[in-house]
């Protein structure tokens, strides 16, 4: 799905991702896999609706059909992996979950992985794009058409929502993070405390006490020398070592039941060289290694 972006393209990140036999690489890890294929995404309308809140209807079916897929695969025990396409998926993904752990009398936490806040509501949007919205709608505001997707609001406790790699906010979404209460890991701290620390510290305060934590990973957040094909390029992002580091930290950690990787656009890429990158640090937060 690219309908929640600005730019063209993302919809291709699912096959991009695939084409470098994630599946066979995930399975020589020991784990068993299932592809279970796309969400079916509506024809893009001829026009996009409300100019600050666009194809919010098709959207909204989207991610309906994700929460219900990602639901079913929690409560058959796995481990549900989400592969985009624009991150307002994540609205669906993490919905999902939410609501499966919910029935256990658990919450759970999220780590926000990403270049941008994504806390903007149609009211403050300044281009009315979803993908820049999905976790204000995960943690109760915004629209009802979107916040509601688990069956309660919020589908995660702002308190336990954490965003890692954050370098480039809006200045309506500002506000709405210190409404919500979320906990912001810019760059800067992570350039003076190091990620280490970081990925440590925003687990404890997403995980604890939760069945876990859900992990929605835009690969904008690494920099464009090592991401090129994303549709929001910002330079000063994460580095090789540092993304990878923070899913192995996360993989230690034993927190995390459910991830997203996103934003992966092959038409802004070259030789899937970001695909690659996506599909090296999912297997990274599910087991494999770099010495």
């Amino acid at each position: 799905m690219d309908l929640g972006a600005g730019t063209r393209g993302s919809s291709g990140g699912p096959a991009a991702i695939r084409r470098t036999d994630l599946a066979s690489r995930l399975g020589a890890l020991g784990l068993a896999v299932e592809d279970r294929g796309d969400v079916p995404v509506p024809s893009r309308p001829s026009k996009p609706g409300s100019s600050g809140f666009k194809y919010a209807e098709e959207i909204r079916k989207v991610c309906r059909e994700t929460a219900a897929q990602t639901y079913r695969a929690a409560r058959e025990g796995a481990l549900p992996v989400v592969l985009g396409g624009d991150h307002s998926l994540a609205m669906g993904s993490a919905a999902g979950v939410a609501k499966y752990h919910r029935e256990g009398k658990k919450p759970i936490g999220i780590l926000w992985i990403d270049a941008h806040g994504d806390m903007n509501t149609p009211k403050t949007s300044p281009s009315g794009n979803i993908h820049g919205m999905p976790l204000a709608h995960l943690v109760g505001l915004g629209d009802k058409r979107l916040n509601r997707l688990a069956g309660f609001v919020p589908a995660i406790d702002p308190s336990r929502a954490c965003l890692i790699g954050i370098r480039d906010l809006d200045e309506g979404e500002k506000g709405n993070m210190r409404q919500a209460g979320v906990r912001v890991f810019t760059m800067s701290e992570i350039d003076r405390h190091g990620m280490a620390r970081v990925a440590a510290e925003a687990l404890e305060r997403a995980g604890a006490g939760a069945a876990g934590v859900h992990v929605s990973f835009d690969i904008d957040a690494a920099d464009p020398s090592i991401a090129e094909g994303t549709g929001t390029k910002q330079r000063g992002g994460l580095t090789y070592r540092e993304a990878h580091l923070l899913m192995e930290i996360i993989c230690e950690s034993k927190r995390m039941v459910s991830l997203d990787m996103v934003e992966v656009n092959p038409l802004e890429d070259t030789h899937n060289a970001t695909a690659v990158l996506a599909s090296e640090l999912i297997q990274s937060a599910l087991g494999k290694r770099i010495y």
